[in-house]
């Protein structure tokens, strides 16, 4: 890690929040150890995660797609471990890039570890994220919390989800650690677990999980893992109907509109903040790095 001045930015989308680290040229080393420090809420600027913005040429796991996205997003769990995606990473990123005005509106592409992802960056607003296909494995598990047990959906969204449908999302418990689930390895690598009641018609609302990070105020893939589930246990299947279907999802942050196409591929809309821009001091990272 060098000790030269490093700067960061402090964003969310929908209250899930994170230190951004501008490093085009990969050149900030960012181990485990010093991304769970810059994302403690106490020792550090506090975040549920850390969006390192490299360009896809200079990093080695982002090389292969920089002909199609010249932007990585080297997205860190809280905890310092690396993680496959983040759909409201996705869209804080990309709001940082046009921000910084190493983008415009329209259309962009962004390589992540769960593949390429197109955005929207709509006309002073929103920021549409085509988050891909859903995939259903077949093995799902069971949740328990305190004594009550569900049968969790097996969604994965690049990263792994479980979703079970709860009565009341009090029902979730303590979510800072992860809660129980058998049998243990359908999730090798840890999962994502989302605990969801009914609002009304293709309305829900949810808590979450996230691994590497406890609970957080949203999640950006939970939230389309939960409106595929949704959709399957209310009988729909886009891609058998031919028309798409659109979830309202209501996370403690704030809301996502998530629509499954015919095509099969998912679209999450909703807001990007940037909050505040400084710098690293070189003095607390010898503190972390020494």
């Amino acid at each position: 890690m060098s000790t030269s001045q490093i700067a960061f930015l402090k964003g969310h989308g929908t209250e899930n929040d994170f230190v951004i680290v501008p490093d085009p040229d990969n050149a900030v080393d960012l181990p485990a150890s010093v991304v769970a420090r810059l994302c403690d809420r106490r020792a550090g600027i506090g975040g549920d995660g850390l969006l390192h913005v490299v360009r896809s040429a200079a990093h080695p796991e982002a090389r292969a797609m920089a002909g199609e996205a010249e932007w990585f997003m080297d997205y860190r769990n809280a905890d310092g471990s690396v993680a496959e995606m983040c759909g409201n990473g996705v869209r804080v990123f990309a709001h940082y890039l046009q921000r910084a005005g190493l983008v415009e509106e329209g259309d962009l592409a962004v390589a992540t570890r769960g593949g390429v992802k197109k955005v929207h960056l709509a006309k002073g607003g929103d920021i549409t994220v085509s988050m891909g296909r859903a995939l259903l494995p077949g093995a799902g598990v069971t949740v328990t919390v305190d004594g009550r047990s569900w049968d969790a959906r097996n969604v994965n969204m690049g990263n792994p989800h479980a979703v079970a449908f709860v009565d009341d999302l009090a029902h979730a418990g303590e979510l800072r650690y992860v809660p129980p689930f058998t049998p243990a390895a359908v999730y090798p690598d840890g999962v994502n677990i989302e605990f969801v009641v009914d609002r009304g018609p293709r309305h829900v609302a949810m808590r979450v999980h996230e691994r590497g990070s406890g609970e957080t105020r949203s999640c950006g893939t939970g939230a389309c893992a939960v409106a595929v589930a949704a959709a399957r246990r209310d009988g729909v299947d886009p891609t058998q109907t031919g028309t798409p279907v659109t979830y309202t999802v209501d996370l403690p942050g704030g809301t996502l509109v998530i629509t499954e196409r015919p095509d099969g591929e998912i679209e999450m809309t909703g807001a990007a903040v940037i909050v505040a821009e400084g710098m690293i001091d070189p003095a607390w990272l010898e503190t972390v790095t020494g």
